[in-house]
């Protein structure tokens, strides 16, 4: 088949400041414009040196702004004819429930009968705990010497009551993050400090929820979230997740559904990417039933190719996205703080019901975590951790026992999920390693009960991969594998 010729790519109007990211400038005006109609299909893109001459950048500049804008699916390459606008990306969602649907008054999901947080695993992270980061390369030592500071100097007025949406410059700092690494433009009014992603997600449902209320959730999914909204009476309406993420035409089927919870980066714990279609068919949902996305960026920080994907809430253009981050997964759980950034309109709501809740969070720990950032200690900590976390999957892929079951392509995140064809291999292989002192989660476990479909489909092994050494790692593969063996 043949393909239309080229149009014109123009650039007139791309001015890029010096002294701000040129990549991430670069890459969001592209973006803004493929998403405008600006450069529509069949728009041919200048290669990547005459353009970089054009704009008066480096070359490394518009190569990194075009990986990303592959990455995310606006362009694509064609091989001996250059680099092209994507197809035009569907984004039309029919939410009229199909025919034969049954009544919104019978729609409520899932109701779990007991809604309560199995405790987690205490002591030193081992192999192959799900959820921690690399505890050992965090900077003790610099956090220390911030938190003695502030002590030092700490002012009066520093200590009695503060802000319920949190520290003012943490906030102004977070928001400089998201805007430079994530691509979110926000601002600190925007921004809620919360005690960790699951308070952020505690706070939406109380703001935007009432009890009897729907939500969608990923199956499998997030099984804390579940359970946080199940705790409040709130049913849970599963939807499917495919390699492309969350089955968007799934929610049709629930049309009493206000709300759904998503981790698009990095699917939880599938590990599948939210595509670009679904994240914009997502958006027309919530657009067209004036519906809420929450959006778990937990672990997105870390990718193995390119930059971090942009977020979901970057592409946000009717205030319906709240974006959930953590410091737990680039510090330590432990520390206890994330935030919530929130649609303009809805700040202040939200700040008045933290202050409800928790009045306030601890003082201290909000002001060096602003230092950290501002110092640059959190940056230089992302790019080390970041290289940590690759050698560490590295050491797994290679080492892997693939007569077991493959290894999926992993390309971002800190974990791993490998499909088996059955829930007593799952079981067994579980068991197995349990007994030589090796931490594997089962994958049927993140399933919501009443799942209509085969008990083998849901079946695997979900493996954290970033808390140990590369060493601890190939230790734990070899046990493994005399444990395994008699059983293969």
């Amino acid at each position: 088949m043949s393909l239309l010729p080229g149009l014109p790519f123009d650039f007139s109007g791309i001015h890029l400041n010096p002294e701000q990211g040129l990549t991430q400038q670069l890459y969001q005006a592209l973006r803004l414009r493929i998403l405008d109609g600006q450069l529509a299909h069949q728009t041919r893109l200048p290669a990547t040196r005459d353009l970089a001459r054009q704009l008066g950048v480096s070359r490394n500049t518009v190569i990194r702004a075009f990986d990303q804008l592959y990455a995310e699916g606006f362009i694509e390459s064609r091989v001996g004819d250059g680099t092209y606008v994507a197809a035009p990306i569907q984004i039309a969602l029919d939410t009229t429930p199909p025919a034969g649907a049954e009544p919104v008054s019978r729609l409520h999901g899932t109701q779990l009968e007991a809604p309560f947080l199995s405790p987690p695993p205490q002591g030193t992270p081992r192999a192959f705990r799900v959820g921690v980061p690399a505890f050992d390369l965090f900077p003790f030592d610099t956090w220390a010497r911030l938190q003695a500071r502030f002590w030092r100097r700490a002012s009066l007025d520093s200590l009695g009551y503060a802000d319920p949406a949190g520290n003012r410059r943490l906030r102004e700092w977070i928001a400089v993050y998201l805007r430079s690494a994530r691509g979110l433009s926000c601002s600190a009014e925007q921004i809620i400090v919360t005690s960790g992603a699951q308070q952020a997600i505690n706070l939406c449902a109380t703001v935007l929820l009432q009890p009897g209320d729907s939500v969608g959730i990923e199956n499998p999914g997030y099984r804390a979230v579940g359970k946080a909204f199940a705790s409040r009476g709130i049913r849970l309406c599963g939807v499917p997740v495919d390699m492309e993420g969350l089955k968007v035409e799934a929610l049709v089927a629930w049309p009493a559904c206000r709300l759904v919870y998503v981790t698009p980066s990095h699917q939880y714990p599938t590990g599948v990417t939210l595509s670009l279609p679904r994240r914009l068919q997502l958006l027309e949902w919530a657009a067209a039933t004036n519906g809420w996305i929450i959006e778990d960026d937990y672990d997105g920080e870390y990718r193995y190719s390119g930059t971090p994907l942009a977020p979901l809430a970057a592409l946000d253009r009717q205030g319906r996205v709240f974006y959930v981050g953590t410091f737990s997964k680039i510090a330590f759980p432990g520390l206890r703080l994330g935030y919530l950034v929130v649609p303009p309109g809805l700040a202040e709501r939200f700040a008045h019901q933290q202050a409800l809740d928790v009045r306030h969070l601890e003082v201290s720990t909000q002001a060096v975590m602003a230092d950290f950032i501002a110092e640059g200690h959190f940056q230089r900590h992302i790019r080390r951790m970041r290289r940590a976390a690759r050698a560490r999957r590295n050491a797994l892929i290679q080492d892997w026992p693939a007569d077991i079951a493959p290894l999926p392509s992993l390309v971002a995140g800190l974990h791993a999920c490998v499909r088996l064809n059955s829930v007593v291999r799952e079981e067994e292989l579980i068991e197995q390693a349990r007994a030589v002192g090796i931490e594997i989660n089962p994958l049927s476990d993140y399933w919501l009960p009443d799942t209509r479909m085969s008990g083998d489909e849901r079946a695997g092994l979900v493996l954290g991969f970033a808390s140990i050494t590369e060493k601890q790692i190939i230790e734990a593969l070899t046990t493994l594998r005399r444990a395994w063996r008699c059983s293969v």
